[in-house]
């Protein structure tokens, strides 16, 4: 499942500095904070950190499922390949198909705060019109459509920017939160318990919001094939990643219980953030923190751009779906045809969004409908780990525990939360998640008669993959050897 000469992407673009950036940014620790805190408040109460903490440790051995497959099968699609070849095609199909489906709901949950909080910046009355709020955001959508349709060099470059600036103001607020007394609760070691949730139920939907917390680390998979060294650094950067933004994610949700109140909370909605750094810092402080979830959001729609657009890409060029989703720009060596129909499909969205309600409904809906995708992708990852590694497992503990108990740890909690959840949520929410992923069996069954070869695939067994293996060294046009092209670690 390795690209064809000549229709590849770019190789050896990204470095590994590269890399771990792009882990952070498609976490989006400002947005993810922004745009769902409120909604897991309103979930779990005070146990929003105990949520974070819960779903971190199964997340982790996620995180290691995708860096154990990545390293025996470099491909575009990630997941949507590897799944394919453990479990069953379909399954596969199905697991790249919520991951578009994912990406594609959060073009609107995304830019909807991306032209909220450009409003805001200026007249922070404007923020819930969502007529408004949508045309702006769509304007920031189009500019990252252009930037990651000029190639992945200009995509990190970009990241580089808005990321950099993002953690610099994310850790002086930390820093700030820390000297400041807050005056709505004071801390208890319980916000990181089970005391405070509403039994199983209310865990699962708490689980399933922190989930999309996290979520987007997964593009360093996605990038693989334009990656150095992506055997290795693709799982490293995902790692660090999770890692840096656990940190920050817990760090401001305890912030939140501490200083702001849960009427506050509800009355701010997705401006929370604006509303706990104007406690910290007057006036100043909450439009910076504005800047911050800004940067971020229009950081991890580029980065979820990028994921959407490989994983079309890798589905055209297996001829799953229309096969000129797999060609490749001549210059810019980018999906372009993937890139047009995203922002096709997005632009229609952004108009159907301005007829759903306000602000703060269109994303609690889609929110919870998108980490139901999540958890779904996520889910058969861990399971197509273990299967691929299934006669390495009992060579080590460190194998055993690494190659196997974490990531069927970190699967069986995504699928138990899927389905724990589907009682708890919305019904638009619901109606959303499994029709989305309902839509993806139509096309999966006519490219499966048409006779599509990923539906007869090479299984994915890690030992024979690693006794074989070689550094991966695609073509360019032409027939030159891609390693011959400097990588760049900017």
């Amino acid at each position: 499942m390795r690209p064809h000469p000549g229709r590849g992407l770019q190789p050896n673009v990204l470095g590994t500095f590269d890399t771990i950036v792009m882990a952070v940014a498609g976490s989006a620790p400002a947005y993810s904070l922004a745009a769902t805190t409120a909604v897991l408040f309103g979930a779990v109460g005070l146990a929003g950190p105990a949520a974070l903490l819960y779903c971190a440790i199964p997340m982790l051995g996620i995180v290691l499922a995708y860096s154990r497959l990545g390293r025996i099968d470099v491909n575009a699609g990630a997941g949507y390949s590897w799944v394919g070849r453990t479990l069953h095609p379909f399954l596969g199909f199905l697991s790249g198909w919520a991951l578009v489906i994912a990406a594609t709901l959060f073009m609107v949950a995304g830019s909807l705060p991306a032209g909220a909080m450009t409003l805001a910046l200026f007249d922070p009355g404007l923020a819930d019109n969502t007529a408004l709020s949508t045309t702006v955001g769509a304007g920031w959508f189009l500019i990252m459509l252009l930037v990651v349709l000029g190639g992945a060099r200009l995509t990190v470059r970009a990241q580089l920017l808005m990321t950099g600036v993002e953690l610099l103001i994310l850790l002086a607020f930390v820093l700030a939160a820390v000297l400041h007394r807050g005056t709505a609760h004071a801390f208890e070691w319980s916000w990181l318990g089970f005391g405070h949730f509403d039994g199983a139920g209310g865990f699962a939907s708490g689980a399933l919001i922190a989930a999309f917390y996290y979520w987007g680390w997964d593009v360093t998979s996605n990038l693989s094939e334009e990656t150095r060294d992506s055997r290795r650094t693709a799982g490293l950067a995902a790692l660090i990643g999770v890692g840096v933004v656990f940190l920050l994610f817990e760090a401001f949700t305890i912030a939140v219980n501490v200083i702001l109140t849960s009427g506050q909370i509800e009355a701010n909605g997705a401006g929370v953030l604006s509303a706990l750094g104007h406690e910290i810092w007057p006036g100043t402080g909450g439009k910076l923190l504005v800047a911050a979830v800004l940067l971020s959001t229009v950081a991890t729609l580029e980065t979820t751009l990028i994921q959407v657009t490989r994983s079309l890409f890798a589905m055209g060029r297996d001829h799953t779906l229309p096969a000129a989703l797999g060609t490749v720009h001549r210059r810019w060596n980018t999906p372009w045809v993937a890139i047009a129909v995203v922002g096709a499909v997005a632009s229609l969205m952004f108009v159907a969004s301005t007829t759903l309600g306000s602000v703060a409904d269109v994303l609690s809906a889609a929110v919870s409908a998108i980490g139901l995708q999540i958890a779904f992708y996520y889910g058969l990852a861990g399971i197509a780990a273990v299967v691929a590694y299934r006669s390495m497992l009992l060579s080590s503990v460190r194998n055993f525990v690494l190659g196997g108990a974490w990531p069927l740890l970190g699967s069986a909690f995504m699928l138990w939360a899927f389905f724990e959840s589907l009682t708890e949520l919305s019904t638009a929410s619901v109606t959303i998640g499994l029709g989305g992923l309902a839509a993806g069996i139509a096309p999966m069954l006519w490219y499966w008669h048409k006779g599509s070869a990923y539906y007869t695939p090479a299984k994915l067994d890690a030992q024979r993959a690693l006794a074989a293996a070689e550094p991966y060294v695609p073509t360019t046009r032409g027939g030159r050897r891609a390693d011959e092209a400097l990588a760049t670690d900017f």
